[in-house]
């Protein structure tokens, strides 16, 4: 049986937007797998100007969705995708 994985969203996320981290086992930040945050900042910067994927310009801080704490480490648009409404 094959996996659903799911992919990032085709537009940059904004500030209030629920998202769901989604890394790799090997990731050092794999801790963070799963856990379903609201974004509450977004930076830009070249790196899409490296890679040639416009999304790679952005990096988001987010916090976690329940407890409200802010992650003390930033995600690539990569690393997340939309999470699901219905939690």
């Amino acid at each position: 049986m094959m996996e659903d994985i799911p992919n990032p969203a085709t537009e940059s996320y904004s500030v209030g937007d629920r998202v769901e981290i989604y890394l790799a086992e090997d990731d050092l930040d794999s801790r963070f797998h799963g856990l379903v945050c609201i974004v509450v900042d977004v930076m830009e910067d070249d790196l899409s100007a490296e890679t040639g994927r416009e999304l790679d310009t952005y990096t988001y801080t987010l916090k976690d969705a329940q407890t409200g704490e802010v992650l003390g480490v930033s995600f690539r648009h990569r690393d997340l995708v939309p999470a699901e409404r219905s939690e």
